[in-house]
């Protein structure tokens, strides 16, 4: 009976510590998981063609995460609902931003330019790009506003020099896919 009893005060008596409080788990508020979140939601919202939602979602998201790659995508979002609801004004200043945010995405520089096209100043871009020399980049804008401008050929020349002269690039195979779809639509 003695060896139950100190067995058993040797359990209670052991029990208090294997209880002790440990650590408080915490919560770490992540923005740019947060971000990803809001840019789902928005994308969500512009397939049931909600697109006052959309806008307010991709904004939270830009703004939670305002230096990222990834932000060049939530203006790129932003946008396309711009455009397609009809103001391609707001949507110049997005698609700029995505450009800036990160430049090696073809589908940026094609939405900026049907962005030109939808305010009428392709022509005028047209003049700029000509002359202007600044970097790579500046010759696939060239190349896309001479396609938006009818001038196939043109573009399909500009567009082959700047995959000629950069072909490490990552936008580099996009531009080749691009200008195949271009030789294609000639013929």
């Amino acid at each position: 009976m003695k060896k139950l009893l100190v067995i058993l005060s040797i359990i209670l008596l052991g029990l208090p510590a294997s209880c002790a409080p440990g650590t408080v788990v915490s919560y770490v508020i992540d923005p740019e998981k947060n971000a990803y979140e809001h840019n789902n939601l928005g994308i969500m919202y512009v397939e049931e063609k909600d697109y006052y939602a959309a806008i307010q979602e991709f904004k939270i998201a830009i703004s939670l995460c305002p230096k990222t790659q990834a932000t060049a995508v939530y203006f790129n979002n932003l946008g396309k609902v711009y455009m397609t609801i009809g103001y391609p004004d707001l949507a110049l200043d997005c698609f700029k931003n995505s450009i800036t945010q990160y430049n090696l995405n073809f589908e940026f520089y094609r939405n900026l330019v049907e962005c030109y096209a939808a305010l009428g100043k392709t022509s005028e871009q047209l003049e700029i790009y000509k002359t202007k020399n600044e970097t790579p980049y500046d010759k696939v804008m060239l190349g896309l506003l001479y396609e938006q401008s009818g001038d196939i050929r043109k573009a399909i020349f500009v567009l082959d020099e700047f995959a000629m002269a950069e072909p490490h690039l990552l936008i580099t195979p996009a531009v080749k896919m691009y200008i195949q779809e271009l030789v294609n639509k000639i013929m």
